[in-house]
């Protein structure tokens, strides 16, 4: 999966696999969570919002099954 960096005051780079519908986001904090289930029109739309971290707390956080899959750095 390639992840794209973004411009986003919340938000380091994004990565989607269309297959298994699985939303990989990097955190400016270090953190990289995994979104599953997510349709691809959600990542489509994600990526031409504005605002990626407005887009993300209505319509990804808390809406889809989630993993965090690396911690924030030290």
């Amino acid at each position: 999966m390639e992840l794209q960096l973004v411009e986003s005051s919340m938000i380091q780079a994004v990565g989607y696999d269309e297959p298994s519908q699985t939303l990989v986001v990097i955190f400016n904090s270090g953190r990289t969570y995994e979104y599953y289930q997510v349709p691809p029109g959600i990542y489509t739309q994600l990526m031409a919002s504005d605002s990626k971290g407005s887009y993300m707390r209505n319509f990804v956080i808390d809406c889809y099954p989630y993993g965090l899959i690396k911690k924030k750095r030290r």
